[in-house]
């Protein structure tokens, strides 16, 4: 991730996400003894790898 900070909706959306992925088998981007896929997916949010983007509408 970049710079950019997340307020705590978008951080739940990302990590939500990124769970769900996790538990149908999606590789782990980080080295981790975790097996929850929510506790995987925090630890990948810290270590800033998720390939995630959040679009924000301006008005």
């Amino acid at each position: 991730m970049s710079t950019q900070r997340y307020n705590r909706y978008e951080k739940a959306r990302i990590l939500g996400a990124r769970a769900l992925q996790v538990s149908y088998g999606a590789p782990v981007l980080i080295d981790t003894d975790q097996t929850e896929p929510i506790l995987v997916a925090a630890e990948e949010y810290d270590a800033g790898v998720l390939p995630f983007t959040v679009r924000r509408e301006s008005n």
